[in-house]
């Protein structure tokens, strides 16, 4: 077993990350760990707008011209470990993932349209559960391996052949216990190309190298498909390619797939694996081609453990900190259709690939229920997954973009 350590529950968490230089703190490199007692949200003192306005700049980064994004999100989340680190002691980084007993977010009355109704969006569960058990069947899918090509070629087939078009963003990621490069490549997936005002909806599509979760570390280098970890998003998108064209909204939308986000093979307390190295890479380029893009994201959502059985979606602490007003919109456009599986409720503080998006001035939210019990399991298997939860999210996601302008 690497060294890592449990909490009451018995989850392992890769709790502390060392950069490379030495005058950057220690801070959480991995995807699931939080970092401290939860907080309450902060009042926002913002005006409640659809969408917001996106003012092209050269996002966070622009007085650290030199800096990669990943280091902007690094210190960005140093200073509430630093703060964190003077008060607590050293077992203390790992908390469960349970609501806190603190009040949960308030919505603005208007952050949504009034008298707000569903689309009428026929998203198939069936079809959903098929394409989920399609890409499950080829297996393991991790960075750079025979199984992730196989994904890439089926997900590019089938989305061009919807009226899609399909970029490669590849690029070249080191991993701190690998001795070679591992060829990456996000997939972004673009409808209505012609439109400069976008939001993105986003998933990661690759599988962890090791069951890290799973009791017993003889099972941890057993293959296991990730079925609700990554796997349900890829679904998603693809039962929702038959629906895109004939969805009525005034913004263009990118399917943006994250490779690297699950590519790590060692989880200890000083010096683990890095995670979401696809999109910390997505938001460098996002932020390198501010003078010459024409597009501007708007917001973005990150789908994430999102299609269980028995799922409840409450608001993730870094998305109501960074993006308050997308998370109105979303929940309150879920609570204005009768969406029961969100919940207007503070939930787990979660590092995942909305943090780099938030990072390069797109204000993303992570739709996530760190509560699923398969994660990183054997058992993450297809029967865990529900096609009707994905049509849930799929009519509350496709109403939100419906009315965004």
């Amino acid at each position: 077993m690497p060294a890592g350590f449990a909490d009451e529950q018995g989850k392992i968490y890769n709790s502390l990350s060392l950069m490379q230089s030495p005058s950057i703190w220690p801070l959480p490199g991995g995807k699931m760990c939080k970092v401290g007692e939860p907080r309450r949200p902060k009042p926002v003192a913002v005006d409640i707008g659809w969408l917001p306005e996106i003012t092209p700049t050269r996002g966070r980064r622009c007085a650290w011209e030199s800096v990669s994004m990943s280091q902007v999100a690094s210190w960005a989340i140093g200073g509430v470990m630093i703060a964190t680190m003077m008060t607590a002691p050293l077992g203390c980084w790992a908390t469960t993932s349970t609501t806190s007993s603190v009040d949960p977010p308030k919505f603005a009355e208007d952050a949504v349209p009034k008298n707000l109704t569903a689309i009428d969006l026929k998203f198939d569960p069936e079809r959903a559960l098929k394409y989920l058990k399609q890409v499950c069947d080829i297996g393991p899918r991790m960075s750079g391996t025979e199984g992730m090509k196989k994904q890439q070629e089926l997900i590019e087939k089938h989305f061009k052949d919807h009226g899609a078009s399909v970029t490669r963003q590849e690029f070249q990621a080191r991993q701190r216990s690998r001795r070679a490069n591992t060829a990456m490549a996000n997939l972004i997936i673009t409808w209505h190309p012609e439109r400069n005002r976008r939001v993105i909806v986003c998933s990661h599509y690759d599988t962890r190298p090791i069951a890290d979760q799973e009791a017993n570390p003889n099972n941890w280098n057993k293959p296991f498909v990730s079925a609700n970890d990554g796997a349900s998003g890829v679904a998603w998108m693809m039962e929702m390619a038959h629906h895109m064209k004939g969805l009525k909204t005034e913004i263009g939308v990118d399917f943006v797939l994250f490779d690297g986000e699950e590519y790590v093979f060692e989880t200890n307390r000083l010096g683990g694996d890095k995670y979401f190295f696809g999109s910390e890479h997505f938001a460098d380029e996002y932020t390198k081609t501010a003078a010459t893009r024409k597009h501007q994201y708007a917001a973005a959502v990150l789908l994430d453990l999102f299609a269980a059985k028995g799922t409840v979606l409450r608001v993730e602490q870094h998305s109501w900190e960074a993006a308050p007003r997308i998370c109105q919109q979303i929940w309150g456009t879920a609570d204005a259709i009768g969406a029961k599986s969100f919940r207007a409720e503070q939930g787990a503080d979660v590092l995942d690939d909305h943090i780099a998006l938030n990072a390069a001035g797109i204000p993303a939210v992570d739709l996530i229920d760190f509560d699923y019990p398969h994660w990183h399991k054997l058992s993450d298997t297809p029967d865990k997954v529900s096609g009707e939860q994905m049509a849930e999210v799929a009519k509350v996601l496709g109403t939100w973009i419906s009315t965004a302008k």
